[in-house]
């Protein structure tokens, strides 16, 4: 399946926005989505995660509160609703899909399936 994440821009701190992932195919729909971020010269940090039937979500600590990941599988699409931005939360934002178990879910390296990422900026 190949992803597609958009939605990135400029948004002042304390604004919102709302990234969308596209999938390619309806396998999307049974697998786990992640959203992950990385800022210039750190790690990618996961951010959010949602479950292949939405039925549970998971968040960094950093975001709890003002994030929301959500999917809609008739559509083929993942969203992060990001409000009251930061600027610790700009960077480039990617979304992630596979098979992943829930102990993992968290974990970058154990999604297959990957979008090119989208870049979020933060003004003060």
């Amino acid at each position: 399946v190949q992803l597609q994440a958009y939605g990135g821009g400029l948004v002042q701190a304390g604004g919102s926005l709302r990234l969308s992932c596209l999938a390619s195919s309806r396998t999307f729909s049974g697998y786990e989505m992640g959203w992950f971020r990385q800022a210039p010269g750190k790690e990618r940090e996961f951010v959010a995660a949602i479950t292949y039937n939405s039925g549970t979500e998971y968040y960094a600590e950093s975001v709890k509160g003002r994030f929301t990941v959500s999917r809609d599988n008739a559509k083929n699409t993942g969203y992060l609703q990001m409000l009251d931005r930061k600027q610790e939360d700009m960077g480039v934002y990617y979304c992630a899909a596979g098979a992943v178990s829930r102990q993992n879910i968290r974990t970058a390296r154990k999604y297959g399936y990957w979008g090119q990422g989208t870049q979020v900026t933060v003004s003060s």
